[in-house]
């Protein structure tokens, strides 16, 4: 998934991205609300994870305009505070799910997983096609019965292509769902990730090029 995490406490933000990108999700991160505002005018996002409490434009503001504007996108909201009244008000104002602080991270990873799924249509937890076995929570995947190691991004790929169920998929998009922001949008990077995948997952080939316009299992 593509993940928005607006915190403006960096050490914070950081360590929550990082965990995210351990789970083969694409994080790019905003330290204030109007940041994230900006972002939004740019990138399509499946989940934000949204501090409340932010500095300049507070997280409400933010929460508003995403559940305005951006239908598609779910909202997990972070606070300090943990009364009910307060998470009351933070889902009334369009947040999907709440969190207090502290949290463990293990917990958030789950929440983000849970609110993606309901952000896109509803596909089942093992991806199948070609022979070829995806378990998106066991972060496993299988052809024929054996066991393909892969890198986080090569299984982010694989997940968007088995989810097209045999639709081609473009560079673009891989790029958008599987890389954040600070990649290059002339990279190889995509191209060079679809060859691994290809060496790795055998022959026959599956990964099938629709030249012109993307990636497709066969």
């Amino acid at each position: 998934m593509r993940i928005l995490v607006v915190e403006d406490e960096p050490l914070l933000a950081d360590a929550v991205a990082e965990w995210l990108r351990g789970e083969a999700h694409a994080v790019d991160v905003a330290f204030d609300g109007a940041a994230a505002l900006e972002r939004f005018g740019v990138n399509d996002y499946d989940v934000v994870v949204l501090d409340r409490d932010l500095p300049g434009v507070h997280g409400d503001q933010v929460c508003r305009a995403i559940s305005a504007g951006h239908g598609e996108t779910r909202v997990l909201m972070l606070t300090a505070a943990s009364d009910v009244d307060d998470r009351v008000t933070g889902l009334a104002l369009g947040a999907d799910d709440y969190l207090p602080k502290p949290f463990a991270f293990r917990e958030l990873a789950a929440r983000v997983a849970a609110l993606g799924r309901r952000a896109r249509a509803a596909a089942p937890p093992v991806l199948e096609r070609a022979g070829i076995s995806l378990d998106v929570h066991l972060h496993q995947v299988f052809r024929d019965g054996r066991y393909v190691p892969l890198s986080r991004k090569e299984f982010a790929v694989l997940a968007e292509l088995l989810r097209a169920d045999g639709a081609p998929v473009s560079a673009e998009l891989l790029l958008e769902k599987a890389w954040d922001e600070h990649t290059d949008p002339f990279t190889q990077a995509v191209r060079m990730t679809i060859l691994k995948l290809r060496r790795k997952l055998g022959e026959p080939p599956v990964v099938l090029t629709e030249p012109g316009v993307g990636y497709r299992i066969r």
